[in-house]
């Protein structure tokens, strides 16, 4: 009997040690909660109107129909709550619009179609890049919201975009899209 002990003895210490080295490779590769990461899908601009003649103030009108894309690399869902978009041009805001809070599946992706409207009439450099054809922009946006890995831990993760853009006024198309 007494080897029989020592063998029931020996497994157990071994199962232990396995436990030991099995749960932090566990803990470290399926409960770290990584930012999603939000980019535009597609973007396109409609209803462009502008105007440069030197009897008025120079004025730039559009919308912008972007599809949002939201990765999310995390073993567990993110959920996030409604947020906002921004078109900055020069350091002022021109634009915003509204991304309604949803969520992205564990290891996926999710496209989300956004509408902003731009109005841009008090930049004194604004009937120079008119004139030019290509006005640069800016867009901002920030999703806060919660990582919930395997159904056990709950981690706030913020996914942001910062992107610049050049908006060619002939051709009415977005060029030169550079994304953080």
């Amino acid at each position: 009997m007494p080897t029989r002990s020592r063998k029931c003895l020996a497994f157990t210490v071994t199962a232990v040690i396995l436990q030991i080295l099995i749960i932090p490779v566990f803990v470290i590769v399926f409960l770290r909660a990584r930012t999603p990461k939000v980019r535009f899908g597609s973007l396109t601009v409609e209803a462009l109107t502008l105007s440069s003649n030197a009897s008025t103030q120079p004025s730039l009108s559009m919308r912008l129909n972007t599809q949002l894309t939201i990765k999310n690399k995390n073993f567990g869902g993110f959920k996030f709550s409604e947020s906002a978009i921004s078109i900055v041009y020069r350091g002022n805001v021109v634009g915003s619009g509204v991304i309604p809070g949803s969520g992205v599946g564990a290891r996926s992706t999710k496209k989300l179609n956004v509408t902003v409207d731009v109005e841009s009439n008090k930049d004194p450099f604004l009937s120079r890049d008119l004139n030019s054809g290509r006005v640069t922009v800016s867009s901002h946006a920030r999703l806060e919201g919660r990582v919930r890995l395997l159904m056990i831990v709950k981690k706030k993760k913020t996914g942001s975009m910062n992107c610049t853009m050049d908006v060619d006024t002939r051709t009415r198309a977005v060029t030169n899209l550079n994304c953080m």
